[in-house]
């Protein structure tokens, strides 16, 4: 089963790829690795004051989205990812919220139902007293392709 197939299953429609917000590129393929730039999200606000936790994963989720979305831009298929490696989560949190591996799981989540085993990957989730633009959640991630 393609990844487009099992996307299409699952509901799920990818957005555009977006566009760098500042002096960078969305993404860098080395060898056989792709980095994909930090992706936000369009929900704003602090999690443990404007937003509680389930909001923040839903905005993680959405991370998640536009990471694929800059994946299949810069290989032209989500079936070269052989693996998601790793990603990198920061949540916009208030000095005392201690969830945030709860909040990032919403792209971990996802990057498990659409590959599966191969979304399986290592990972950091911590706090930030701010995010660029004021979003609540920023992920980046890294695949090995092929």
């Amino acid at each position: 089963m393609t990844i487009e197939t099992k996307l299409a299953e699952l509901g799920i429609t990818l957005p555009d790829a977006p566009a760098p917000a500042a002096n960078y590129v969305p993404y860098v393929i080395s060898g056989q690795m792709l980095f994909v730039s930090g992706q936000i999200s369009a929900a704003k606000g602090r999690v443990g004051a404007e937003l509680t936790t389930a909001e923040g994963a839903e905005a993680a989720r959405g991370c998640g989205l536009s990471l694929l979305a800059q994946a299949k831009a810069a290989l032209g298929s989500l079936d070269r990812v052989k693996r998601v490696v790793k990603l990198g989560g920061f949540v916009n949190s208030t000095g005392d919220f201690t969830e945030q591996p709860e909040v990032i799981n919403g792209c971990s989540d996802l990057m498990v139902q659409v590959f599966g085993d191969k979304g399986l990957h290592a990972r950091a989730a911590v706090s930030a007293p701010a995010l660029p633009r004021g979003v609540a959640v920023e992920i980046e991630a890294i695949f090995e392709i092929e």
